[in-house]
Order: structure tokens, then sequence, then C-alpha cells
């Protein structure tokens, strides 16, 4: 590919408010603006690429449009003092596959200031079988720690835990010997979740519904949840004294049906998690941590490795809860 005019690139269009998707072959006149080109590796497949795809929610910001929030790849040229040609970098977030063309190509550009380098310990492909999920789940963990809770406090619930965030984040919190407890409407999975490290496996049916008091039966030190709606109500309910919950997702809805009573009486805390903005150094930081605490054997067994035409079928496929772990794509 290295002396190849043209790549290739997976194109969102929307035509009568119905989206489609279609590889071309584009040239570097097709490359989006910015400071540093990259030949990508790897790219993933995470929820929001799923909405993007299929068109269920107004993730992409204009057509045509490359999805793919997320991606891997190595420098070809720069013209930022901060990236020379052959560094791996790593992309996440900055509305890259959203409103800026995004990881679904085998070459792009875009602003130096939205790069990482890949940090050493950590290869193209298994930084991409981390990828936005993982980033998201390091810092759900992050938030964790500030706020006091350590493996000693007691168990921590993962909701949606066969996703992307919640796997990774199941074998973060069991690395660091945290007694983990996964949901999941998949009791398929249930094998898969403990070989992560969850402790116990949990019926999403058994925190899906909204509580019907504000307070329940003290359960969780901490949480990490992926879902919102009335299974993040349900879990804040649950929540001990001086617990904590992570929220960073919104696959059961964007409400939240609650009463200040868990917070103003048991001390509950709810710390709200976003990847897409994250500032460069704690990006860094992060990274850092993610590249020494997940062993490639752990990421290998939660990942799986399409192409860019299987991403149409894969992008329903998730929206579906049909896609356990992480799904890698190998743009080449």
């Amino acid at each position: 590919m290295a002396g190849s005019a043209s790549f290739r690139a997976l194109v969102a269009d929307q035509a009568e408010g119905k989206t489609t998707t279609s590889i071309k072959n584009h040239s570097d006149a097709d490359l989006p603006q910015g400071n540093v080109t990259v030949r990508v590796a790897y790219s993933t497949l995470n929820y929001k690429d799923g909405l993007a795809l299929t068109g269920k929610a107004p993730i992409l910001r204009g057509f045509p449009m490359v999805p793919g929030i997320d991606f891997s790849g190595t420098v070809e040229a720069s013209d930022d003092a901060r990236f020379k040609p052959g560094d791996p970098v790593i992309l996440t977030g900055w509305g890259v596959g959203e409103r800026h063309p995004g990881g679904y190509t085998q070459k792009t550009r875009l602003k130096a200031e939205w790069l990482v380098h890949l940090p050493q310990g950590l290869d193209l492909k298994h930084a991409m079988a981390i990828g936005t999920a993982g980033f998201t789940s390091m810092l759900c963990l992050q938030a964790l720690e500030r706020a006091g809770v350590t493996p000693g406090s007691g168990p921590i619930v993962v909701t949606g835990a066969a996703g992307g965030v919640g796997s990774v984040a199941i074998a973060l919190l069991a690395r660091h010997g945290y007694e983990v407890a996964a949901v999941t409407g998949r009791p398929e999975l249930d094998g898969f979740l403990k070989g992560l490290g969850a402790t116990q496996v949990l019926p999403r049916a058994e925190l899906a519904l909204r509580p019907d008091k504000p307070m329940l039966k003290e359960r969780w030190a901490g949480a990490i949840d992926t879902v919102g709606g009335d299974t993040l109500a349900h879990v804040i309910a649950e929540t001990r004294y001086g617990g904590a919950v992570a929220a960073c997702g919104l696959a059961g809805g964007t409400s939240l049906s609650t009463t200040v009573l868990p917070f103003i009486l048991r001390g509950v805390s709810l710390l709200g998690v976003d990847s897409v903005m994250c500032p460069h150094e704690p990006r860094v930081a992060a990274w850092a941590r993610l590249a020494t605490e997940l062993p490639a054997k752990t990421l290998d067994a939660l990942t799986e490795t399409i192409g860019l035409d299987q991403l149409a079928d894969y992008g329903a496929k998730i929206l579906k809860g049909e896609v356990r772990g992480r799904v890698v794509v190998d743009v080449n």
C-alpha cells in the first residue's frame, strides 16, 4: 500500500432519511484537513459506530462521511514536531468518525493534538482490541479509584458486561483484585464473563427495572454502568454507603429516574465519564496503564477481527446485542 495512489474507505451516505454504506476507492485528494497523515492499520466497532452505520441515531454530522471513532496506525507525513513519519499512533474521540472523517479507511489526515503515541509494550492491533471501549473502561476505573473505592470496599457491579466497555472493565477490575458482578442479558456468556474475571454473573432482568423505592438493600461498593436508564437508577439505589457509580453509556436509555436520597443519606457519588473530549495528559496516562494492565492473552480472548466489508452486518449486530467483547477492524 505504501506506494499506492489509491486506498479503500467505507463511506456512509444518506438519501431520503436512510443511511447507506459502501466501500470506495479514495486518493490523497479525498483526505480531510489536518497536519498529520496516518496510514491506518486497525479500527474497531463500538456501540456508537453501530448507531452511525445503521443511522439509528444522528451520530454522523454530515454526509458523505467515513465512520469509525477510533484507529491505530503509522504516521506517513507530519507538519507537527511531535510526530514524525514511522511513529505508531492511536486516535480515539475528538469527534472523529462523527464530524471529522474516521477510522474506517486505509489512510486519513487529522490534527496532531488528537493523537497519542502508541505506548511501549502495546502493538497496533492490541491497541484497537482496547480501543475506545477499553479506554473508557480505564477512565471508569480511575474514577472509582479517585472516589476511594478499593478492592477491599466490596463488590463492583458492571452492567452491559458482555459489551466492549463492560468486558474490558471486568478484566481490569479483576486484575486489581476487585470482586466483580457481571450483568448481562445473555446467560450463554456466563463462561466468557467468568473467564475475564467475573466472580458472579447476574441476569439483566434483575437490575433492569426502575426501583420501587428510593433506596434498596445495599449491595455494591461501586459500579461501572454502560446502560443508563432504569438500570442505572437501580444500581444507584443498591449502592452502599460511600460508594460510587461511574456512568459512561446509554444503551438502555438517556433518562434517569431517581431521587436525591442515595446521595444525601448514603453519600453515593455518581461519576460521569467522557472519553471523547478527555484532555491529552489524562489520555496518555490512561493508555500507559492499559499497555501494562491488559495482557495480550486477555485481549485475544475477548476479541474477534473483521474487515471493512463486514462492518455493515456487524453494525446491525452490535445494536441487537449479538456481539460479545471487542471487534477489531483490519482495514487492510
